[in-house]
């Protein structure tokens, strides 16, 4: 934040300092009830403007509020049981893979900024941009330096129980990317999988970088999805994480919202048909519609007893059956046993009401 706006935060915070203390004398509140002004070193702190906390580290105040103005978005109950379906999947792939007994646990899926994300993560690292061919959207896997030299040393027969070395401050050999892209691979296999029973998707491995400006899948204000894996083979290990857009998984929302597989089918079929019989069994009214005609109020007004009303009705036109406001059948009138009868001629359809 510049000079010139946190001064001018600073001005704006003295003068409701100040109309405060003028609303307080305004209405005669004595000096003894427990009324406190703040000083400046207490306003600078409230808006997060510490002289010790230039370097960013952390925020307080009016910035910590800004900052933690994450947009909370639906949740999504069907990816905790995708990711649980992918650590079943994976634990069983990265065995046969690397032939060591390794085992994969979710530590946690939340939402993140994708800026904030980026911004945070721990570098060595390999980005692995993945494209979902039918959602036509990205997605991102992020290994660490630890699971990249793990994986390399088991691949390459490591001894068992002897931690992989780690050679910081140089970029990583071809053998490294190509064996961390062989587990990338069957990682991105196990997800397809994973969301197979929800909606068959191909994620396809579209490149591998280690700059994190040059895996920029989305606008850094978006929302994400964030699972992050523990890989444990052994002694070594690492961790995974996998983020996908909330634009990704837009096409299959609607099935993310389920709260269990299937949930649209789980309905009560006793309470239905015991539904279904009550309403075959309850009386509806028909009202025969004679004749309408739209009057003026004016004219309603003189009506007296005797008036006469003068419809367009002839004897052999088709009379409407409504009911409620719903025409629902049409049909000639005439009489029976005494009575005045209709016989249903024909049945209305919507879209005959909207011609008329």
């Amino acid at each position: 934040m510049s000079d010139t706006s946190t001064e001018e935060l600073e001005d704006q915070a003295d003068a409701s300092v100040a109309e405060m203390s003028e609303a307080l004398d305004d209405g005669n509140v004595s000096e003894d009830e427990d009324s406190r002004i703040l000083n400046q070193d207490e306003i600078d702190s409230l808006l997060g403007f510490d002289d010790d906390m230039d370097d960013g580290s952390s925020d307080s105040g009016v910035m910590a509020l800004i900052n933690s103005a994450m947009v909370n978005y639906e949740r999504l109950p069907m990816l905790d049981i995708v990711f649980d379906r992918l650590v079943r999947l994976m634990s069983t792939s990265l065995r046969n893979l690397t032939s060591d007994n390794v085992e994969v646990s979710l530590d946690q899926v939340s939402t993140v900024r994708f800026g904030d994300y980026m911004n945070s993560i721990p570098l060595p690292a390999m980005l692995s941009v993945f494209k979902a061919e039918e959602w036509d959207n990205q997605g991102l896997i992020v290994t660490d330096s630890a699971l990249i030299y793990s994986v390399v040393d088991v691949l390459l027969g490591g001894r068992k129980g002897t931690p992989a070395i780690r050679i910081e401050g140089r970029p990583y050999t071809t053998i490294e990317t190509k064996l961390v892209e062989r587990m990338v691979q069957v990682t991105l296999s196990d997800l397809s999988s994973a969301f197979d029973p929800l909606s068959p998707v191909s994620f396809n491995l579209d490149r591998i970088e280690t700059n994190p400006r040059f895996s920029t899948i989305t606008q850094a204000g978006n929302a994400c999805v964030l699972a992050r894996l523990r890989i444990d083979m052994g002694d070594r290990g690492g961790r995974v994480e996998v983020i996908i857009p909330y634009a990704t998984l837009e096409p299959i929302r609607e099935l993310l919202l389920q709260m269990f597989m299937g949930e649209k089918f789980g309905r009560d079929s006793i309470w239905e048909n015991h539904l279904t019989q009550e309403l075959h069994q309850t009386d509806v009214q028909l009202q025969a519609v004679l004749g309408e005609k739209t009057l003026l109020l004016d004219e309603l007004l003189n009506w007296k007893i005797g008036t006469q009303v003068m419809f367009n009705t002839f004897v052999d036109d088709e009379l409407e059956l409504r009911c409620g406001n719903v025409p629902m059948f049409r049909g000639p009138v005439g009489q029976k046993q005494g009575k005045i009868a209709v016989q249903i001629d024909k049945y209305v359809q919507k879209h005959e009401d909207d011609e008329d």
